[in-house]
């Protein structure tokens, strides 16, 4: 038995529908080798672990392989399954992860009825702006010096676009807004984007805005300010007494419903050029800000709004947070905070039905008219509640919530580690990919974690060690996840992998600004953005890194997109990048398998057949991580591609930089035979001879 030639995964080539609802007939197919297997049988898992046997029968043949199918119809619960081949005396098992002599239930295939992701979001382009550092299209709206204090500190307005974040950076703005998105959305679209993720928006004091000060409403410094007043505060002031410029910017609400309304044109916007629009929420915990809890006192002299839990016993939102001195007020300050810091006060969804329902129903708005957002982003989701079991719960609830107020709207969340618990089909629909993309890229491309605080040579270049990583991380993720996560390179949390492929651990405390853009390796970088385009899932840029930014993890990673003084030809690179994925259905939504593996280099193929809405598509992505040339023969005939078909080079990548040009190479034996040179990488399309 070729067992090479056996292939099945999840997608619609293999099981149809791929999502499926209760009671929906379903067609399950396999891939043998050409006259190669006896009998093909399709092994349920029942309960109490027994095994429920189904003969598949023979359904049709190409030129390579036989395909096997057998038709069920799905049931209420999760199925899970995997196949047996007999070939003579020859016997082997093939689930998630391949071929294998014994079967294991946590690598089986999985059917949930029920569980759909939207059509739009599988392998969608995204790219995630955070928002002060990407455009300033509105200077009336910039945060001014000493307007308030945050962190013990007169905030700071940047006036340089260009200088590079400071050390203590969370209270300096630079202006960004979405004015200056909207300005940029033909840019946007030139790259093809299809959705973009933002960083939090809602009012909030720092410039990350992970705080959230009123989940409400939009922050005026990112929408509109139609009523402002004076009141900076002096810069040795120790508190916010005289923030009145803040209070009147903020707690307006002429300031917040303008700002609502401008970002709902916003939306309405992108949506005319074909983007979706994702949000970023923060329910876990909020700021010592925030209204509920108000140890600012910005509301409390604003006047009109309730008591914030911190200033009084009395307060509506008492029950918000949890406190553990009963006799603490006024001005309790003995809450939960989220790992022990007070100025980001855990909410106490357990504690208080009118919190819990309030964040559902903020879950539903901005979903949902006039908003109209396509999705949310859900940060340190697994970190909500105080147990478990109440989590998932929350995420339950909150996923019903959202898809009822809109379908359409897809749920990120971020997590590391193992996310299978809530992506059985009923919480999250997927994640932001670091275990089963960030991290084996970085490892495979560079030798260097997403932070750049730590390097393992042992694992540069290593594609044995990124094939099985990915393999076993992806078997965690049902396939409508996988094909919806967010394939980052990049983000506000982690090293610019640009700085990563300079290969030095460093941070800008330790190193400085500057160490971080030196000794980088551009051909390294086009890798990294060549298996972004070509792997499962969504290719999300972080802003700036198609133009060349640099920066070591937190706060550096937050560098000002370079306007005036962006790396031209790095972004044309993106565009021919981003072309060659929307030409090639397979890259989208097809299968993925390994190719080859060597030292130091790899290669891997996607591929589908043609379907209702799509044409036939395989694609071959060869990547040399060595410092010389390296001939590779690629088993091409894995993916179907025959003698009698060429392969089209349609990039190829090097140190230097990157050639776009049409170059054909000839299949012999079932054989792709191609040179690439040193940090280079090439991208193959098959076509018909």
């Amino acid at each position: 038995m070729n067992r090479e030639a056996l292939f099945c995964d999840e997608t619609e080539n293999y099981r149809s529908p791929a999502e499926a609802d209760a009671g929906q007939e379903v067609a399950f197919y396999f891939r043998t080798g050409r006259g190669d297997a006896d009998a093909v049988y399709l092994i349920e898992y029942a309960r109490q672990d027994r095994l429920r046997e189904r003969d598949m029968e023979y359904s049709h043949s190409d030129s390579l392989f036989d395909y096997y199918v057998c038709r069920l119809a799905a049931g209420e619960g999760q199925m899970q399954y995997f196949f047996r081949v007999d070939s003579g005396e020859e016997i082997c098992f093939y689930d998630r992860l391949g071929v294998t002599e014994e079967a294991q239930r946590d690598y089986a295939f999985r059917l949930t009825p029920g569980f759909h992701v939207p059509k739009w979001s599988k392998g969608a382009v995204m790219y995630q702006i955070y928002v002060d550092r990407f455009c300033n299209g509105d200077p009336t709206n910039d945060v001014e010096t000493n307007e308030y204090i945050y962190l013990d500190r007169p905030v700071e307005r940047v006036e340089d676009w260009n200088a590079p974040p400071a050390e203590l950076d969370v209270g300096r703005f630079y202006g960004g807004d979405i004015r200056g998105i909207w300005n940029k959305l033909s840019y946007l679209k030139g790259l093809k984007v299809e959705a973009i993720y933002l960083n939090p928006v809602f009012v909030s004091p720092s410039n990350h805005k992970y705080d959230c000060q009123d989940y409400d409403h939009v922050d005026p410094h990112y929408g509109v300010i139609r009523n402002d007043r004076e009141g900076l505060i002096d810069p040795g002031a120790p508190d916010n007494f005289n923030a009145e410029k803040y209070a009147c910017r903020t707690a307006d609400e002429e300031n917040l419903t303008a700002s609502d309304l401008f970002f709902a044109r916003f939306i309405e916007a992108a949506h005319e050029k074909g983007m979706r629009v994702i949000v970023d929420g923060v329910f876990n915990h909020c700021g010592s800000f925030n209204k509920w809890m108000d140890t600012e006192l910005i509301y409390q002299h604003e006047g009109g709004y309730s008591s914030g839990a911190y200033v009084s016993a009395d307060s509506p939102y008492r029950n918000f947070f949890k406190f553990h001195n009963e006799q603490g007020w006024p001005f309790n300050d003995s809450y939960d905070g989220w790992w022990g810091h007070s100025t980001l006060p855990k909410l106490n969804h357990e504690g208080s039905d009118k919190l819990y329902q309030y964040i559902m129903d903020i879950a539903k708005k901005w979903v949902s008219p006039p908003f109209n957002a396509d999705g949310w982003r859900l940060d340190v989701a697994a970190d909500l509640g105080y147990t478990p079991e109440f989590n998932h719960k929350f995420w339950r609830d909150f996923r019903n919530a959202v898809k009822s107020a809109n379908p359409e709207a897809v749920i990120i969340a971020e997590h590391y580690g193992d996310a299978s618990a809530w992506l059985q089909g009923d919480q999250w629909d997927t994640v932001m990919n670091y275990d089963a993309f960030m991290e084996p890229v970085s490892w495979f491309l560079t030798g260097m974690e997403k932070h750049s605080d730590k390097a393992d040579e042992g694992l540069y270049g290593n594609g044995r060690a990124f094939f099985d990583t990915m393999r076993y991380h992806m078997c965690r993720m049902q396939t409508p996840s996988l094909m919806c996560a967010m394939n980052q390179l990049s983000n506000h949390d982690h090293s610019r992998f640009l700085t990563r492929t300079n290969r030095t651990v460093g941070r800008l405390n330790t190193l400085g600004s500057e160490a971080a853009g030196r000794g980088i390796h551009y051909g390294i970088f086009r890798q990294g953005v060549v298996m972004q385009m070509t792997w499962p899932g969504c290719p999300t840029l972080y802003y700036g890194d198609e133009a060349g930014v640099c920066g070591w993890t937190d706060p550096d990673n937050r560098r000002t997109y370079p306007w005036g003084n962006e790396d031209l030809e790095l972004i044309e690179f993106h565009r021919y990048m981003t072309g060659i994925r929307r030409r090639n259905p397979a890259l989208r939504t097809g299968s993925l398998t390994e190719l080859l593996e060597e030292p130091g280099m790899i290669a891997y193929g996607r591929f589908q057949a043609a379907g209702k809405e799509t044409k036939e598509s395989r694609v071959v992505v060869a990547v040399n991580t060595c410092q010389d040339v390296r001939i590779f023969r690629i088993p091409v005939w894995k993916i179907g591609i025959t003698d009698f078909e060429k392969m089209r080079r349609v990039m190829l990548t090097y140190e230097e930089g990157y050639n776009a040009g049409v170059v054909d190479y000839e299949v012999g034996g079932g054989i792709l035979e191609i040179e690439i040179p040193p940090s280079g990488s090439a991208v193959l399309a098959a076509e018909m001879a």
